[in-house]
């Protein structure tokens, strides 16, 4: 079931991610003798040869092939589900780096709390999950979708209680073991984090205390399925809590914005469609599962709203597409990479605005819990 992921002590006490590197133009490394320096743009510069995981020359067909798969129109959803696997992959080693660089290691979005930062912010949307699984020293929780395993790490460090993570990206697993251990946590001890589908879990029936999913299974092609997985993994009273992207009660199908704004996010986002607020609880109570608490946090919370991160931060994703762009231009970067850019830094106006017209929620929760048997 798990690959083990060759990462050395030695790597991960020189571990650096574009994000803690901050925003200065990379340069390639000298032939000097080495220095910290020259060790620091050897990083920089060996992650502008394998971008996300990716060498530079498959860049392009990566890109091309998730363009192909994610365009959709009219609200309809993608035309070919099949492949939404394979077009999520791609996307995530397209856009790792740059989450990690731009946003920080939690792929998610958070109520603002008042006077908070995004970190002080996301960290409690995060120990919000682990305190409704009631996590602690001796029980285990699985992150469905983990990414690079910045949740894992809040709610691991937290809890006490051992996450172990499962992301569809090999990049992702890397990333992630890397971030954990760096932290602090033990790998195989506090943590694990595997390679593997939401859709086709490589775990036994009933093996699993609690599970999470921040934002991650709607980039399923079929929630069903991937509920019915996750379901079948836990163990009788096993909770699963999970942070959904839905439309709202107040989108209309029939509105040419709403429409045009939920296609855009659905496509620079890698979502074969985008689920209606009542879908949730009515696939998990279909697939077994106790609904415990259905609550958009979107609108029922009394932090500052969750869009406001984006709209106070404009100028400096502005000035990251500057620097997309330049590096891009220089041939530094792939050259898609600026398209793979301008489309993230596209659809932080479209997450804006639907936000502000609350047709979208990124953090529609639900607390489940299979029944005792």
């Amino acid at each position: 079931m798990e690959a083990e992921v060759a990462v050395t002590e030695a790597e991960v006490r020189e571990d650096i991610s574009p994000h803690d590197a901050g925003t200065k133009v990379p340069v390639p490394p000298s032939s000097s003798p080495a220095s910290p320096d020259s060790k620091k743009k050897k990083r920089w510069w060996k992650f502008l040869e394998r971008f996300g995981g990716l060498t530079r020359s498959d860049v392009k067909s990566e890109w091309n092939d998730y363009d192909a798969t994610f365009t959709q129109k009219d609200g309809k959803g993608i035309t070919d589900k099949e492949h939404t696997k394979d077009g999520v992959e791609k996307f995530y080693n397209l856009v790792t780096d740059i989450y990690e660089w731009g946003w920080g290691p939690s792929f998610h979005f958070s109520p603002r709390l008042r006077g908070k930062g995004i970190a002080e912010s996301s960290a409690a949307h995060e120990t919000r999950i682990a305190d409704n699984l009631g996590l602690k020293p001796g029980t285990m929780a699985l992150d469905v979708g983990c990414g690079i395993g910045g949740p894992l790490i809040t709610i691991a460090s937290h809890s006490g209680a051992k996450v172990v993570g499962v992301t569809i990206n090999k990049y992702q697993v890397e990333r992630c073991k890397a971030r954990a251990i760096k932290a602090g946590l033990k790998y195989k001890e506090d943590f694990d984090v595997v390679q593997g589908n939401f859709l086709d879990l490589q775990f036994a029936e009933s093996s699993i205390d609690n599970a999470y999913a921040i934002e991650a299974t709607c980039h399923s092609p079929d929630l069903e399925k991937a509920y019915s997985e996750i379901f079948r993994v836990l163990k009788p009273g096993g909770k699963f809590v999970n942070y959904e992207w839905v439309s709202t009660s107040v989108y209309d199908p029939k509105n040419p914005d709403h429409v045009r704004c939920i296609d855009e996010i659905n496509y620079a986002n890698a979502l074969p469609e985008m689920r209606r607020y009542y879908e949730i609880a009515e696939v998990a109570r279909k697939v077994g599962f106790e609904v415990l608490v259905e609550r958009d946090l979107a609108v029922t919370t009394n932090a500052g709203n969750w869009w406001e991160i984006l709209k106070k931060s404009m100028k400096k994703y502005k000035l990251n597409d500057i620097i997309i762009k330049t590096l891009s231009f220089l041939r530094i970067l792939p050259k898609e990479t600026k398209d793979v850019h301008k489309m993230l830094y596209g659809v932080l106006g479209t997450f804006i605005e639907g936000g502000e017209m609350g047709i979208f929620s990124p953090m529609y929760m639900v607390v489940l819990q299979k029944p005792e048997a």
